[in-house]
């Protein structure tokens, strides 16, 4: 697992690790070396702009991120080419799913909001891997959707900047933190761009409890 620098409750994970969300026994694994419990509070991801507010652990419907402000209740999301993000206050957290709808709609915006309307600024944030520029080719409708985020792949074919759309929600915010590794690029990341794969690696966000 990656545990980006100055975020305090924050991993993201490489396909190695495992899928820690449907695999009960990697969920353990991975529990136990970051130091949280296993019960990890999850949503089913539909590639929207819904922000659930976790108070337990376990399946809380759909949603494209979670925030919790109780200590120690770990959030998780799956990713196999869209971003993880997580937004970290003095004493709560968030964690965002970004796919280019996701993105498009504002859900790391929308996750912002929600932790602040409950009384947590963000301070920090951490964008986990995810398709870089250089390999999200999108068709020109879409492309029309990310003004002044448009790219060109390595073979010069339309492309959106994801990173920079996140980076652009997230304005504001003192410490930003990049993994900057592109999933379709790095083998040592689950892409369903590349390999057109049902497996996802997962990343991990909590509220430490001091």
């Amino acid at each position: 697992m990656i545990r980006p620098p100055g975020v305090r409750g924050a991993a993201f994970g490489t396909a190695a690790d495992g899928n820690g969300r449907d695999d009960l026994r990697v969920r353990r694994r991975i529990s136990a070396a970051l130091g949280i419990p296993e019960a990890w509070a999850i949503v089913r991801q539909v590639h929207g702009t819904e922000v659930v507010w976790a108070s337990r652990a376990g399946p809380l419907g759909e949603g494209d991120a979670l925030a919790t402000d109780r200590p120690m209740l770990p959030l998780s999301v799956a990713t196999a080419d869209c971003f993880p993000v997580v937004c970290e206050a003095d004493h709560a957290v968030g964690i965002a799913h970004a796919g280019w709808r996701g993105a498009a709609g504002g859900i790391v915006a929308a996750l912002r909001t929600a932790l602040e309307q409950a009384g947590a600024p963000v301070r920090r944030a951490a964008v986990g891997p995810g398709i870089g520029p250089c390999c999200f080719e999108v068709s020109e409708d879409v492309a029309a959707s990310f003004p002044g985020f448009v790219a060109r792949t390595r073979w010069e074919t339309p492309g959106v900047d994801l990173p920079a759309v996140i980076r652009a929600q997230l304005e504001g915010v003192e410490e930003i933190w990049e993994a900057g590794a592109c999933t379709r690029c790095d083998p040592a990341y689950h892409s369903y761009r590349r390999d057109a794969t049902k497996d996802r690696q997962v990343a991990v966000a909590w509220l430490n409890s001091t």
